[in-house]
C-alpha cells in the first residue's frame, strides 16, 4: 500500500502498525512524535495503531518549551 512519509511517497506492506514503521526506520526512540493525517498520535497508540492506505504520516521532534 502506498502511503506519504514526510511529504515522500512510501509503499507498506499492508497492517503494519505505527510502532512497526517507526522500528523499520530506526525511529522509535525518545522525542520522536507521530502525526497520523494531521492528528497526533500518542506513544502509547503506535502500537495499536494501524496504518491505511494514503495516510498522511508526519515525523517530527517533541521539543519543550517553557
Amino acid at each position: 500500500m502506498q502511503i506519504t512519509l514526510n511529504d515522500k511517497s512510501m509503499m507498506l506492506t499492508e497492517g503494519i502498525t505505527l510502532a512497526e514503521l517507526l522500528l523499520e526506520l530506526d525511529q522509535h526512540k525518545p522525542g520522536v512524535a507521530v502525526a497520523l493525517n494531521q492528528a497526533v498520535v500518542a506513544r502509547g497508540q503506535w502500537s495499536e495503531q494501524i496504518i491505511n492506505e494514503n495516510d498522511k504520516i508526519t515525523l517530527f521532534h517533541a521539543i519543550a518549551g517553557g
